[in-house]
């Protein structure tokens, strides 16, 4: 049977092993910790008595482990090996095929039987396989003892040294002599440097020659013995200052390629080189990338042998691709480049990576101006790499509101010379020209004519550097509230979106910014519908349009797939046709508004929704005569403030701002109500229309005692508008009803006291008691909305058929703070007044801002005293 040489082969081999180990494994272990001990030196510390004696027992004992593995071990046989396998094979069908028939060999029948059984059994060896070694010895080894010594062992490969053991042939020979008395005469060690990652090297484990080690490497080598008997001399460190040569302990850094020599008894030589530190490497991978709001994107991969150690994004002004037109004509101040850390991978290795330099630069005076990239890397070695300059225009936040671009182009060139301070004043004076056809609101406008007044204060004086870089802030968070502006309601938000995506079709806008203006558009469609179905009246099926039967009803799905198919065609480029399908969509939206707004708020009021009406225009005229107050108390400051000219007489410039004072939606303050009234209109007056306090903007030098007197006046037919209130004021029952003729009767007293104060030229205690007056009023339209809340709920629980509900609320309509009315009657709202802005953080930086101005010494003192009332409150 041939089949069966290999696997009975295989088996004898593992026979062997088998019994070696078993009888051997003694004497290894005897081995390991005799070695160990030498391998770490220990010899040479000891005395020539103390090593004899312990290499005599040694000895013993390896020769006993010896002559027990000698004694045990024994041959294995091919019969033994091939007893193994049959034994492993089911039925041992090796000895069935290798036996002899012992009866009825004569009898045909039986014999035939057994052949048939050899047979089979034969075909049975084929499966033979050789058997594995049992090489387990712990049934010998209990206590595990020879993982203890194989454990000795491997801590003296790793620390130790194989080299020393032939310390132990020098003994021998010289029968201690010095060697043994003293220990070695010298020891060194070299440290690459950390950055390398690569071990300490024992000097005296190296063979004198030649040694390659990083560039830094500190060498350290210390002299035992008799001081003198022993020096180094070297060339790798360069010093000229180097410690004396047969100092006992000397150390120093590899800095160039050299040699150092131990002379003296047993002393060595080496010939030092220096391993490559190849220098690091940066490149861009990829276009620079922005997204509508100015956050750049560059992606750029860097590698080193050993790791990049830091890298920098320098961008600075290409001048020469600059449109040298308008502001940039002029040559520009001095300009810093912009200078950004590279990101580096925060764990793992920097040896070759990729990231993403993501930053916003808008407000930097290089955002949107041609510039070159360039990156720099260094790695621990103080090796650079450079990447070229790549020129580009250096991303930032675009503007797609008319006057918002025209004002971040001026702030460009104001940072780009301050001598463009004239030309700035000119150009915005032109843009607010014409207030109410650019801006929706009053407070743009006034916080632009105020940049106009400091910006021309400085132009005249002389600009610093905080002058300039106060003028840019407030340009930019002027073009920023302009850009997003602080809307009123989803009707306002989606006129807005809709503008600014149409602004980005004619200007051909990127598919980042296509995308970021679609989801605006989306966000804000969703909100306006929303509106639409809270505001809606809900009906009994019997009150429907006439027209109902012609109207074309379109599900928000249908809006979303609209919207999505304007996104794909700017994306394609075809402006065009995006822009067909977007007047489709305002007209659909437009039509959905007037729909929505037919037959809501015509029907006769109850007396007390009348009463609230009331009570809403006199709240937004007390506003408006507050905020009236208010500019006339500046206007004294500013007034105390410029004595150094003609006395009542204010300069030309500031005459002909005074002149252009009509502004939008004179004496009202947005953003104090926010009850939306549009710029240019105040109630009761028409655009352009000025009052009393207008009539003192206007001519900058009006008496400050007759101004009073006409702001007293309107003060007070506002107290004898609330009085006539107060006595037509419709039966409220309940505690809100005692509660709203209380907050009447608070507010009254209030604006008797502001008129006072009015009369005495005392505008700070003016406002302070309109500021009652105002909270007073809020109070008691706030209870007259319960009681009406109340009486509804009464009379709908007592089954009015008639449907007559005293004090209905009105969905359509809103609260003196613009705000929608909630569907309980009550005045307030469920919206979020921030427009989904962080609350805290708005009430934190109002705080801030009112801190700051009160700390400023050069504000008059009655806006000072002022604003301390204010923080007071807080």
């Amino acid at each position: 049977m041939a089949h069966l040489a290999r696997p009975v082969a295989l088996t004898r081999t593992g026979l062997v092993a088998e019994r070696a180990t078993r009888a051997f494994w003694p004497l290894w272990s005897v081995l390991f910790v005799i070695l160990t001990p030498l391998m770490f030196g220990f010899q040479d510390h000891m005395s020539l008595e103390v090593f004899w004696g312990l290499s005599l027992i040694a000895a013993l004992a390896a020769g006993v482990a010896l002559l027990r593995g000698l004694r045990m071990f024994r041959w294995p046989s091919k019969q033994e090996a091939l007893a193994r396998v049959d034994a492993a094979l089911p039925g041992r069908p090796i000895s069935a095929v290798r036996d002899a028939q012992a009866i009825g060999a004569s009898d045909p029948a039986s014999a035939a039987v057994w052949r048939a059984h050899q047979a089979r059994m034969r075909v049975a060896t084929q499966s033979a396989r050789a058997v594995q070694p049992d090489l387990r010895v712990s049934d010998r080894d209990p206590y595990g003892l020879r993982f203890m010594a194989l454990l000795m062992f491997v801590v003296a490969l790793l620390f130790g040294s194989v080299l020393r053991v032939g310390s132990v042939a020098q003994i021998a020979q010289n029968g201690g002599g010095a060697a043994l008395a003293t220990g070695p005469v010298w020891e060194g060690w070299i440290t690459p440097p950390a950055y390398t990652g690569k071990p300490v090297l024992y000097l005296n484990d190296i063979a004198p020659g030649a040694v390659q080690v990083p560039l830094g490497s500190d060498i350290t080598l210390r002299l035992y013995g008799e001081v003198g008997s022993l020096s180094v001399v070297q060339t790798v460190s360069g010093a000229g200052d180097a410690a004396p040569a047969t100092d006992p302990e000397q150390s120093f850094t590899v800095a160039q390629a050299g040699q150092v020599t131990i002379d003296g008894p047993n002393g060595a030589a080496w010939d030092v080189g220096i391993l490559p530190d190849a220098a690091p490497s940066v490149t861009l991978t990829a276009p620079i990338e922005s997204d509508a709001m100015g956050e750049l994107n560059q992606a750029f991969t860097a590698s080193d042998d050993y790791g990049v150690e830091s890298g920098t994004a320098t961008f600075a002004l290409d001048l020469g691709a600059v449109d040298r037109s308008y502001g940039l004509t002029i040559d520009p101040d001095p300009m810093d480049p912009v200078v950004l850390d590279l990101p580096m991978p925060f764990g793992g290795d920097r040896s070759d990576f990729d990231e993403f330099l993501i930053d916003n630069l808008s407000q930097h005076e290089l955002a949107n101006l041609p510039v070159t990239l360039t990156l720099t890397v260094t790695d621990a070695a103080g090796q650079i790499a450079t990447t070229p300059a790549e020129p580009m225009i250096l991303p930032g936040r675009r503007f797609f509101q008319p006057v918002a671009k025209a004002i971040v182009e001026q702030r460009r060139d104001l940072l780009w010379s301050r001598a463009n301070a004239p030309r700035i004043v000119q150009v915005l004076r032109a843009i607010s020209y014409e207030p109410e056809t650019l801006f929706t609101n009053q407070a743009t406008y006034l916080r632009l004519r105020f940049i106009i007044k400091r910006l021309n204060q400085f132009a005249g004086t002389g600009m610093t550097g905080e002058n300039e870089a106060e003028i840019a802030q407030a340009l930019w968070d002027l073009a920023i509230q302009l850009e997003d502006g602080s809307l009123a309601d989803a009707r306002e938000r989606l006129a807005r979106a809709q503008e600014r995506l149409e602004e980005a079709m004619r200007n051909g806008a990127s598919e980042a910014e296509i995308a970021e203006l679609m989801q605006e558009l989306r966000d804000a469609t969703q909100d306006y519908m929303q509106m639409l179905a809270d505001q809606m009246e809900p009906g009994d099926g019997t009150d429907e349009p006439q027209s109902a039967e012609n109207a074309t009803e379109m599900s928000q799905d249908e809006l979303q797939a609209l919207m999505d198919r304007i996104e794909e065609l700017m994306q394609e480029g075809r402006m065009a046709e995006a822009q067909a399908l977007m007047e489709q969509l305002n007209c659909i939206l437009e039509n959905m508004r007037i729909t929505q707004g037919e037959g809501s708020g015509d029907g006769p009021q109850t007396p007390g929704q009348q009463s609230m009406q009331d009570l809403a225009d006199t709240l937004r005229d007390q506003q408006d005569l507050s905020d009236d107050a208010f500019r006339d108390m500046q206007n004294q400051g500013q007034q105390g403030q410029s004595q150094g000219q003609q006395p009542g007489q204010q300069s030309g410039q500031e005459q002909g701002e005074g002149q252009q004072g009509q502004q939008p939606g004179q004496g009202q303050q947005p953003g104090a109500d926010g009850s939306g009234t549009q710029p240019g209109q105040e109630s009761g007056q028409q655009p352009g229309q000025g009052d009393g306090n207008g009539q003192n903007d206007g001519q900058g030098n009006g008496s400050d005692e007759g101004e009073g007197r006409s702001l007293a006046q309107r003060q007070q037919d506002l107290r004898n508008e609330l009085n006539r209130q107060r006595s037509a004021l419709p039966g409220l029952p309940g505690d809100a009803g005692d509660l709203a003729r209380r907050s009447l009767d608070q507010a009254e007293g209030a604006m008797d006291g502001a008129e006072q104060a009015l009369r005495d030229g005392d505008m700070a205690q003016a406002i302070d008691r309109q500021a009652d007056a105002m909270d007073a009023l809020r109070d008691g339209m706030r209870a007259i909305g319960e009681a009406i809340a109340q009486n509804e709920s009464e009379e709908q629980g007592q089954g009015n058929a008639t449907g007559e509900q005293s004090g209905q609320a009105q969905p359509g309509r809103r609260d003196p703070l613009g705000r929608q009315l909630g569907n309980t009657g009550q005045y307030g709202t469920d919206e979020n007044l921030l427009q989904g802005e962080d609350t805290y953080r708005r009430a934190e930086e109002l705080l801030e801002e009112l801190r700051r101005r009160s700390a400023e010494q050069e504000r008059p003192q009655v806006e000072r005293d002022y604003l301390d009332r204010l923080l007071d409150r807080f």
